[in-house]
């Protein structure tokens, strides 16, 4: 897996993983052109299915398209395996199962999530669906483990260059560690810090992150009025490129296998930004 998303890929909860279908030639465009920019890989959030990374495999011939994450309350672990053979029989080893428990206020089914996750890999398992072919959403190090021990490595969302480097020790060096990047193209501290905290706001009321940011350095104030200029500069890369691309080198030298990288620029959610694209494509050079 490392082989074929190589070292950067992008994350996008938007536009490449909408549904509307007068726009399906405009994510199919989009999705060749990351592939020609040199992205090895197409990260869709929002509690993403095989059917959203179904039409940008189809426009496509080698990136890969992972779910970031689909959650386990969403899709019984039995039609998520019939998805994930029928993606792999057409596209293989491009289709990337990423799973997750997503938030108790996200999911009204949200009980004992660690236990359900487990038992969740345990259906995948006997449906077919091996390891190799799926990974998680891991913040905590139980579930670290987990990945470790059932997946082909962690995808971990809204971490730190520190938390990457202590998810590698726990990880051991084979499996996948491709953590989420927020980067925005702004070098004026005030106004990248302002767009920055309007995406970071949502996280902020979502018990999973805050209790992660809480156990990873951070105190309570850090996450008060938007977050501290300290938690925005540690989950955002933002400035000129230089300083962008040095950012995102971090997560590579803290252990990272391979970094996803969500532009964040204030626009609405459903855009394509396209140009933003380019332009990181660019810095990464």
């Amino acid at each position: 897996m490392k082989e074929t998303i190589g070292k950067y890929g992008i994350w996008n909860g938007g536009g490449l993983r909408a549904e509307d279908p007068s726009q399906r030639g405009e994510r199919a465009e989009a999705a060749a052109e990351l592939a020609e920019l040199g992205f090895g890989a197409i990260w869709l959030g929002g509690s993403s299915s095989a059917a959203n990374a179904a039409p940008l495999l189809e426009a496509t011939s080698r990136i890969a398209v992972g779910t970031s994450i689909q959650s386990i309350w969403d899709h019984e672990p039995e039609a998520a395996a019939a998805s994930f053979a029928e993606l792999n029989a057409a596209h293989p080893g491009r289709f990337v199962l990423g799973l997750g428990v997503s938030h108790a206020k996200l999911a009204d089914q949200y009980r004992r999530p660690y236990s359900a996750l487990v038992a969740y890999l345990d259906a995948l398992d006997r449906a077919g669906v091996t390891a190799e072919g799926r990974v998680l959403a891991a913040l905590g190090p139980r579930t670290i483990e987990l990945a470790r021990d059932r997946s082909a490595g962690s995808i971990p969302y809204l971490i730190t260059a520190e938390q990457t480097a202590r998810s590698r020790e726990l990880l051991g060096e084979a499996p996948l560690l491709a953590p989420e990047l927020k980067v925005v193209l702004e070098s004026d501290p005030t106004k990248a810090r302002s767009v920055a905290r309007g995406s970071l706001a949502v996280y902020l009321g979502l018990p999973n992150y805050t209790n992660n940011f809480l156990r990873n350095g951070f105190t309570d104030d850090d996450l008060l009025d938007g977050g501290s200029d300290r938690l925005v500069d540690a989950v955002y890369a933002w400035g000129t490129d230089e300083k962008i691309r040095a950012r995102i080198d971090e997560f590579i030298e803290a252990g990272a296998d391979h970094v996803a990288l969500q532009i964040v620029d204030g626009g609405p959610r459903y855009d394509l930004p396209r140009e933003a694209w380019r332009r990181l494509a660019s810095l990464l050079g």
